[in-house]
């Protein structure tokens, strides 16, 4: 190992890799648990090739939001392959084991998308847990991120593992860690679990075959799809049902999910969209290999279709189906001009279709509730305010904090959550973000307001002019790499101690912290207590009602999100184009002068 060795201790010397690079390299090299990787880590390190080492060794791939997520690499601790992906297994049966203090019966739901090797983690996955006592429940096939929350709910179990990387690119995946209640980790145990995973030193694995033919891993694919089925289907409406849909899955597992349910309530023109119809980790038929339904370009093909096929909406789900995107005709004529629907507003039409059935049927009562995160629309709160519904939602972003709050509020009382991220969810019977249930209540009401010979951009124009227009945007401020971190850090600390005077001409009034958490006037300097959770959450208060930028960095890219805000009153609203240009050139302002301020300071 001395060669090796000296030459990572010189190309450090050189600054050819950063020093928490070198120290990771190091472990590799020389600890016994990373003994399977040594002659892979020399390889490199013989070819010279330093940049792809910084890459994948620069830190240690963390828990985010989401779980551990990142692109695959057959080495380094800043990638996914079977060390980090079985570091994570581990951490979680050795933290589970713990904290059922010798209990028996213990049980893991295992589920896994379309990506490439999600297989292969979801087998090793399941070796893992099986080693360490627990008897696995494997959907067989490619599955929905919320059959997999389901599963975990239904077969009673102590955790799951969903193998997924969502609607991240080709090169990426991960695993998405649930806790028994069925909703992703939240503290305490997320930072117990982090402690056993950063911890771990032996993955102990039992063969896949071997636990199969044991009966310690049991296939429950078939099982788990008719109770889950039936579950959604209770959240559904009574109505007309001649809507005429385009359903596309992105090349990812959702037609496995959304075809049944709206078949099973009813619609009978469903089509699937067979470009992205094939089952592929390399989503070959979406623009950039990107299937993200927050992404418009991925409709533009899709919508060409509906056109010439007279079809009334276009729905996409991203590749682990718990994301929702929509498309639909400017006015009831398919062959007329389309428009997209961004996560708010879909949330917003959800929200408002949900509440006023619940009015109707009379189902609403004083323990109603809806959740919303801090950087989802406001609008939402004042439609519930409109039904008499309580909105909580001064939360984190992750949908684990909207399942958090439906089970501390009490669930019987849950009517609708959401997150500006295309992430939906009506209904008792998961504890995460559900697409099959959100295109089986778009498409009621897109029947419905056929029958009313009006639009969805029609109907959600309706509650702009109600509640006042509202338009939001996300900027990506992309921070790659080793240097990546700290342009991040320094930015964070810009918007916390020296922040924008002003956005768009309209001033900063106040800074919400959520790290110190205080709310800080920026006239006066004074300082109060911010009432809320704590996270590296800064929020800039404009001084004009509804209008704010919250910034975060991501917890699954390298990157910081900046979550914009504007809003004009319900009086300023009658024109909703007048409206819309108003709104689109503040947006425009707010996003100028904040990249200008993130590269001055990033």
């Amino acid at each position: 190992m001395q060669d090796p060795l000296s030459a990572v201790k010189t190309a450090q010397s050189e600054s050819k890799i950063s020093s928490s690079a070198a120290d990771n390299i190091r472990s590799w090299l020389t600890e016994d648990r990373y003994a399977d990787y040594r002659s892979a880590v020399v390889e490199h390190i013989e070819e010279e090739r330093w940049q792809k080492l910084d890459d994948v060794f620069w830190t240690i791939i963390p828990f985010g939001t989401g779980g551990r997520r990142g692109r695959m690499y057959p080495i380094g601790s800043n990638a996914i392959n079977d060390r980090t992906i079985g570091e994570s297994a581990q951490g979680l049966a050795n933290y589970v084991v713990e904290y059922a203090k010798g209990r028996s019966g213990l049980s893991c739901a295992i589920a896994y998308d379309t990506r490439h090797q999600s297989r292969h983690f979801t087998e090793l996955c399941a070796g893992i847990m099986v080693a360490a006592g627990f008897k696995v429940y494997l959907l067989d096939d490619y599955r929905a991120t919320p059959q997999l929350s389901f599963a975990v709910r239904y077969k009673n179990c102590d955790c799951g593992i969903m193998v997924t990387a969502s609607h991240n690119p080709p090169s990426d995946n991960a695993v998405k860690v649930y806790w028994s209640s069925g909703a992703q980790v939240l503290p305490p145990h997320d930072k117990a679990i982090i402690e056993k995973v950063m911890s771990c030193q032996e993955i102990n694995i039992t063969p896949f075959e071997q636990a199969v033919a044991d009966g310690m891993i049991e296939m429950v694919t078939a099982e788990v799809d008719e109770a889950y089925f039936e579950a959604v289907l209770q959240q559904s409406f009574a109505g007309p049902r001649d809507a005429k849909v385009l359903y596309t899955p992105l090349h990812g597992v959702g037609a496995a999910a959304v075809l049944p349910v709206l078949e099973r309530d009813g619609f009978e023109h469903v089509e699937l969209y067979g470009p992205h119809a094939e089952k592929s980790g390399d989503f070959p038929n979406v623009p950039g290999h990107v299937s993200n339904p927050e992404n418009k370009a991925v409709f533009e093909k899709p919508i060409e279709y509906a056109k010439a096929n007279g079809l009334d909406v276009v729905l996409a789900t991203d590749p682990d189906c718990d994301r929702l995107g929509v498309a639909a005709p400017l006015t009831t004529d398919p062959s007329g001009e389309w428009g997209t629907f961004n996560g708010n507003q879909i949330a917003s039409i959800l929200c408002e279709y949900v509440l006023s059935k619940r009015a109707e049927t009379k189902s609403l009562d004083d323990h109603s509730y809806i959740i919303k995160t801090l950087v989802t629309t406001e609008l939402l709160r004042r439609i519930a305010e409109q039904y008499n519904v309580r909105c909580v939602g001064n939360l984190l972003v992750g949908f684990k904090y909207i399942a958090e709050v439906m089970d501390r509020e009490g669930p019987n009382g849950f009517v609708f959550g959401a997150e500006e991220s295309h992430g939906y969810l009506v209904g008792q019977y998961c504890r995460d973000k559900d697409a099959a249930v959100a295109c089986m209540l778009m498409s009621e009401l897109v029947a419905e307001l056929k029958t009313k010979k009006q639009s969805l951009h029609d109907f959600f124009g309706d509650l702009q002019r109600k509640h006042g227009y509202h338009k939001e945007t996300l900027i990506n401020l992309m921070m790659e790499g080793s240097e990546g971190m700290a342009a991040m850090q320094r930015l964070m600390n810009a918007f916390r101690h020296s922040p924008p005077k002003q956005l768009a001409d309209i001033p900063v009034s106040t800074i919400r912290d959520y790290g110190d958490q205080t709310t800080t006037d920026v006239s006066s300097g004074e300082k109060q207590k911010l009432e809320g959770p704590h996270s590296n959450l800064i929020i800039l208060d404009l001084d004009e009602e509804g209008n704010y930028v919250a910034a975060r960095p991501s917890g699954t890219e390298p990157k910081i999100k900046l979550y914009v805000f504007t809003r004009l009153s319900p009086e300023d609203s009658g024109d909703l184009g007048v409206a819309e240009q108003r709104l689109a050139e503040r947006l425009a302002g707010i996003e100028t002068d904040m990249r200008t301020f993130a590269k001055a300071h990033g």
